[in-house]
């Protein structure tokens, strides 16, 4: 009696979990996929944001030679104004 109780509750648990159990690992396969799309989104992002720390790099540069070009003109200006 104690196996047939035994095997009927093994035998029913399998049935009634084993479904609960295939969804779960369904659901953890496609979490790591979006985990996997979510770390090349930012890698992707990191490049990006690289590109740009760059492009803020080159207009700082390009701002502060222009800045320079303009303050020797005023300069200039000035100094004809003095004369």
């Amino acid at each position: 009696a104690a196996i047939i109780g035994y095997l009927t509750a093994w035998f029913y648990a399998k049935s009634v979990y084993t479904p609960i159990i295939k969804g779960l690992e369904q659901d953890k396969a496609n979490l790591q996929n979006e985990v996997a799309g979510l770390k090349n989104d930012v890698t992707r992002l990191t490049g990006e944001v690289n590109e740009l720390k760059d492009s803020i790099k080159k207009l700082e540069e390009d701002y502060k030679g222009r800045l320079a070009e303009k303050d020797k003109e005023i300069k200039e200006l000035m100094s004809r104004l003095k004369e």
